[in-house]
Parts: structure tokens; C-alpha cells; sequence
């Protein structure tokens, strides 16, 4: 990862941050507010490299727990399990593909909801979790892949497809 990207990169997550944590509870409902952070770790898992990407996806994750007020790890555990899952596929099909880019939040928005669920259901005693977390299950998954359409409408998304 050159400079420029990184640069991009760390401009995109404090962007997102400040957007998810602070502007978007104002205005949307939580069951419709997009995950960001889960957004650029499919990007991440589906153009960059393992060695950078594998803790980026980890503390994009921890910055997930740290402002969404989750405990303190579980969505870095599920970020990176994901990460691994998402960029051993990536390795196999053509990954400059605007739909694949939807369809994989969508996908990794699904397994996010459910390893998230399955984790709090084995180490918490939390009674209604099932009931809290499955009835924004669609309202959340159709948010993220129209906020990964947005996202691959952006100049400079596919630089395959630009024309010079």
C-alpha cells in the first residue's frame, strides 16, 4: 500500500467514524444506519494485501466496538474472521466488480449479524438478545449494500473501468 492509499484510507476511516458515531444517530433510526466500518473492511478484503489488511480489518473492528458501545471485541473478532473468510474467495474470482462488491457486504453484513448473535448468545445472559438483534436483521442488511452501491459509484473505485 503506497502512501496515497494509506493516506485515503485513514482520511475514509476518520470520515466514516465521525459520520457513523455522531451524525448519522441524529437523523437515522439504528436499524437503518449503514455499518461504514464493515463497508471499507470488504473493500480492504477484496483489494488489498493480507499483511496490512488482516489488522486493519481487526481494528476497524475495534474502532466499531469502541464507539458503538458493543463489548470491546466482538466486532473485531467478527471483522477479522470475516477478513479471512472474504480474502481466501477474493483470491479465486475477479474482485473489481462493482455487484461483487455489493453482494459481498451484503453477504459479510449477514455473517456479521449472525456471528455476532451466536457470540453474545454463548457468553452473555442477555434475555431478548435473539428478538433485538433479528428484528433490524433486513432494515440493516439492505442499508449496507445501498450504502456499497454508493460506495462503488465513487470515481476512482475501479480504475480498471475509468477511461483514461
Amino acid at each position: 500500500m503506497n502512501k496515497r492509499a494509506a493516506l485515503l484510507l485513514a482520511g475514509a476511516v476518520v470520515f466514516s467514524v465521525v459520520l457513523q458515531a455522531t451524525v448519522l444517530p441524529v437523523f437515522i433510526t439504528t436499524p437503518f444506519k449503514p455499518d461504514l466500518l464493515l463497508i471499507i473492511m470488504v473493500y480492504l478484503a477484496l483489494h488489498g494485501p493480507v499483511e496490512s489488511g488482516a489488522p486493519l480489518a481487526w481494528l476497524l473492528g475495534l474502532l466499531n466496538d469502541v464507539f458503538s458501545g458493543l463489548y470491546l471485541g466482538l466486532n473485531s473478532f467478527t471483522f477479522l474472521i470475516i477478513f479471512i473468510v472474504i480474502k481466501g474467495i477474493a483470491n479465486r474470482v475477479y474482485a473489481e466488480s462493482s455487484f461483487l462488491f455489493v453482494f459481498t457486504v451484503a453477504v459479510a453484513t449477514a455473517a456479521t449479524i449472525t456471528c455476532n448473535l451466536l457470540l453474545l448468545l454463548m457468553f452473555t445472559q442477555t434475555p431478548g438478545i435473539i428478538y433485538s438483534i433479528t428484528s433490524g436483521f433486513i432494515p440493516h442488511l439492505l442499508t449496507n449494500a445501498f450504502a456499497a452501491s454508493l460506495v462503488a459509484l465513487l470515481p476512482g473505485f475501479n480504475p480498471a473501468q475509468e477511461v483514461p
